[in-house]
C-alpha cells in the first residue's frame, strides 16, 4: 500500500462552460506538469485518482465522460491526462472531490494518508478538497504548477489559504516525492 495518492481533479473536461475562457490559458500551463505527476506517480507505484464531475449526466460512467470529453474541441488538453488502466475515477457532483463521494473509504482502503492535489479550479475545487481532505486528517499537498484557475488573484489568496489555514505543503511537481 501506498502511504500517498495523486488526485486529479475535474481534468477531464469538454471546457464549454461560462468559464471555460478565463480558465483554459492556465489549463495548457498546467497540463505538461500533470502530465509529468502522471508518470512520476505511475512509476513509482502510486495509486493515481480521477476525481472528476459527471457534468450532470446521471447516467453516464467514467468511460463516457472520458469519451465525452475527447470529443470535445479541446481533446489536445484531455489527451495527454486519459485515465490508464491502474487508475481509479471517483464521480462527483460538486465542488469537493469528498462531498458524497466514496472517496474517503478508498483511500482509507489503500491506506493513503498524502493526497497530492492537481487540476482545477484553484479557487473552487481544489481550495474545497485540500479543506475537506485536512478536516480528515489527510497530509495534502497542492502541486502548484499542475493547479489552473479561472481568476489568479483568487487563485493565489487560495493556495496561501490552503497553506496557511490547512497546513498544505504547496510543492512544483519537480519537489513532489514519490
Amino acid at each position: 500500500m501506498s502511504r500517498s495518492a495523486v488526485i486529479v481533479i475535474d481534468m477531464i473536461n469538454t471546457y464549454e462552460h461560462p468559464d471555460a475562457d478565463l480558465l483554459l490559458p492556465g489549463v495548457r500551463k498546467a497540463v505538461p506538469a500533470i502530465v509529468r505527476l502522471l508518470e512520476r506517480a505511475r512509476a513509482a507505484g502510486v495509486p493515481v485518482i480521477y476525481a472528476n464531475d459527471n457534468f450532470g449526466e446521471w447516467r453516464s460512467h467514467h468511460g463516457e465522460i472520458v469519451e465525452t470529453a475527447l470529443a470535445g474541441q479541446h481533446a489536445e488538453l484531455v489527451e495527454p491526462l486519459r485515465p490508464d488502466e491502474e487508475s481509479l475515477f471517483v464521480v462527483k457532483a460538486r465542488h469537493s472531490i469528498f462531498y458524497e463521494t466514496p472517496l474517503s473509504y478508498l483511500l482509507s482502503q489503500l491506506g493513503v494518508q498524502e493526497v497530492i492535489l492537481s487540476g482545477q479550479v484553484t479557487e473552487q475545487c481544489v481550495l474545497y478538497s485540500a479543506l475537506d481532505a485536512h478536516i480528515r486528517h489527510l497530509d495534502v499537498i497542492v502541486v502548484q504548477d499542475a493547479v489552473a484557475a479561472i481568476h489568479d488573484d483568487l487563485a493565489n489568496a487560495a493556495l496561501q489559504m490552503m497553506e496557511r489555514n490547512m497546513g498544505a505543503d504547496l510543492m512544483s511537481v519537480d519537489q513532489v516525492k514519490l
